[in-house]
C-alpha cells in the first residue's frame, strides 16, 4: 500500500434534514423500514485528521460550539469509521481526529454520522486508499443508516433503514432556518413512542411522497412547504410538547413548512427566501419559544476534503 506524504487532511461535511420521513411498522428485529427525503445543508463539521506517532493510536478531541455531550473516546463514530478502515485494509493507523462542530448534537441532523462519513473520506485521502464512492457507501452503512448519505450530500432518497440511496430528481435552492435545541431527544425513545402511538394500528408500508418529489422536480419551494411530512413527529412533540409550540411560532410567521427534522428536535422551517429567512430567524428569536437559531441553504454537496 502506497502511503501519502502528507501528514494531515480536513474534510467538511454537511448536516442533513429529511424533508420526508416515512416509517413502516415495527418489525421483528426491532427495526422500522423507512422512505426518507434527504436534503444536505449548509451547516457544518470539519473534520481534520492528523498522522501521530507510531503506537499512539487513534485519538480524539472535540471543538467548536456543539460539544456537549459528544463522546470523545473510542465509542464516537468517527473513531469506530476509523477503526472499520483499519480492519479492512489490514494496517495499523495512528492518528489523532479533531472534529470542530457546529451540527447540533442529537438533534435529528446525523451529526454522528457525518463525522464518520468525513473520516472515511479523509482516511482514504491521507493514506492513498483510493476508496471507490461504493466501497465508501458500503463501509458507511456498516457504521449507520444516516453515513451514506453524508458521503454523497445533495438530495436523495433513503430507503430500507435509510441506507440505500438513489439521487433524488431536486432542482433549485432551498432556504431554511433550523429551531436548535439545548437538549437533545434520544433517537430509540422517539421510534418507542411512535411504536406506543400507532399500536393497534394496521401501518402501511412506506412510501416516497408524489407530491414532495414533484415539487422539488419543479423548484417549487411552496409546493415543497406543502409536502413536509415526518411520521416521527407526533412522537417527538409527544416527548417534547414544546415542539408543537416551536411548529405553530414558525408558522404563524410565514415560513412556507415546517418539520421536525428526524427524531428531532431541531425544527425546520422552509422559507422562501435568505430576506425572508432572517425575518423568520428574528421573529423566532424575539419569540421566547426558541433557545437558538440557525439559517441554512440546500442541497450542497456530502463529504469533501478542503
Amino acid at each position: 500500500m502506497t502511503r501519502s506524504s502528507s501528514t494531515s487532511v480536513t474534510v467538511r461535511v454537511p448536516a442533513k434534514i429529511n424533508l420526508q420521513l416515512a416509517v413502516g411498522p415495527c418489525e421483528a428485529d426491532k427495526f422500522h423500514n423507512l422512505v426518507t427525503v434527504f436534503q444536505a445543508i449548509s451547516i457544518y463539521d470539519d473534520v481534520t485528521i492528523t498522522k501521530s506517532e507510531p503506537g499512539s493510536g487513534i485519538t480524539i478531541a472535540i471543538t467548536g460550539d456543539q460539544t456537549h455531550g459528544v463522546p470523545s473516546d473510542a465509542t464516537n463514530l468517527a473513531v469506530k469509521a476509523a477503526q472499520l478502515i483499519a480492519d479492512e485494509y489490514n494496517f495499523i493507523i495512528d492518528a489523532h481526529i479533531e472534529v470542530k462542530k457546529s451540527i447540533p448534537v442529537a438533534g435529528g441532523m446525523a451529526g454522528g454520522s457525518a463525522d464518520a462519513a468525513a473520516v472515511i473520506v479523509g482516511l482514504s485521502e491521507l493514506y492513498d486508499l483510493d476508496i471507490s464512492r461504493e466501497e465508501s457507501l458500503e463501509f458507511g452503512a456498516r457504521l449507520g443508516s444516516d453515513v451514506p448519505f453524508m458521503i454523497t450530500g445533495g438530495t436523495a432518497i433513503g430507503q430500507g433503514r435509510g441506507d440505500q440511496l438513489t439521487a433524488a430528481l431536486s432542482r433549485g435552492t432551498y432556504h431554511w432556518v433550523l429551531a436548535l435545541s439545548s437538549v437533545g431527544l434520544s433517537t430509540p425513545a422517539v421510534y418507542q413512542e411512535c411504536d406506543r402511538l400507532r399500536a393497534g394500528l394496521d401501518i402501511a408500508a412506506p412510501q416516497t411522497s408524489d407530491a414532495l418529489m414533484q415539487s422539488l422536480l419543479a423548484a417549487d419551494p411552496k409546493a415543497v412547504g406543502l409536502a413536509l411530512q415526518n411520521d416521527l413527529q407526533s412522537a417527538a412533540c409527544s416527548l417534547r410538547p414544546a415542539l408543537t409550540l416551536v411548529l405553530d411560532v414558525g408558522e404563524e410567521y410565514g415560513a412556507l413548512g415546517a418539520i421536525v427534522s428526524g427524531s428531532g428536535p431541531t425544527v425546520a422551517f422552509l422559507v422562501e427566501n435568505e430576506e425572508q429567512g432572517l425575518d423568520l430567524a428574528v421573529a423566532l428569536t424575539s419569540s421566547g419559544v426558541v433557545g437558538n437559531v440557525a439559517r441554512a441553504f440546500g442541497p450542497v454537496p456530502g463529504a469533501k476534503v478542503i
